[in-house]
């Protein structure tokens, strides 16, 4: 069996959506899981080919002015163009620090997913104020929902 890429790519600036990426990074790295390596990169350090060798993509945002950070748009500004017509369907998910909702970047995010094009398989994980335990698990449950669903070919 070959073994699967799963990417995480994310922003941080506080320091909230990196440790919601490392409970991420921690579920998709789990023991259950054998045949996948996940990488997981800054926004500023994730470029196409990253892309190109992904089975599977997990993004993280913080919500900025009501939409997903300039970072993360960056990323996507960097990479449309070089991957378009180069990537099948790829599943994706995302997890988000929100000081309103979260909304705008989600519906922000989901509009350029269709584009390139990416396919979310999991619900996203929205975490509005402080960041409790219970949302760290939920982070840690979808790396580890996506990671086993690559292996299983689920996705």
């Amino acid at each position: 069996m070959t073994s699967k890429n799963l990417l995480i790519v994310f922003h941080s600036k506080s320091g909230k959506t990196s440790k919601m990426c490392d409970a991420v990074y921690e579920g998709a790295t789990d023991p259950e899981v054998n045949d996948v390596e996940v990488t997981r990169l800054a926004t500023q350090e994730a470029f196409a080919e990253h892309l190109l060798r992904a089975d599977g993509l997990i993004l993280g945002t913080p919500e900025n002015f009501g939409y997903m950070s300039g970072q993360m748009k960056d990323f996507f500004d960097r990479t449309f163009y070089e991957v378009e017509g180069q990537i099948a369907a790829l599943p994706f998910a995302m997890f988000i620090s929100a000081g309103n909702d979260g909304t705008g970047a989600l519906t922000a995010i989901r509009r350029i997913a269709k584009g390139y094009p990416f396919i979310e398989v999991q619900e996203p994980v929205i975490v509005k104020g402080e960041l409790k335990d219970s949302d760290l698990q939920q982070c840690r449950e979808l790396g580890l929902a996506i990671a086993i669903g690559l292996e299983a070919g689920i996705y």
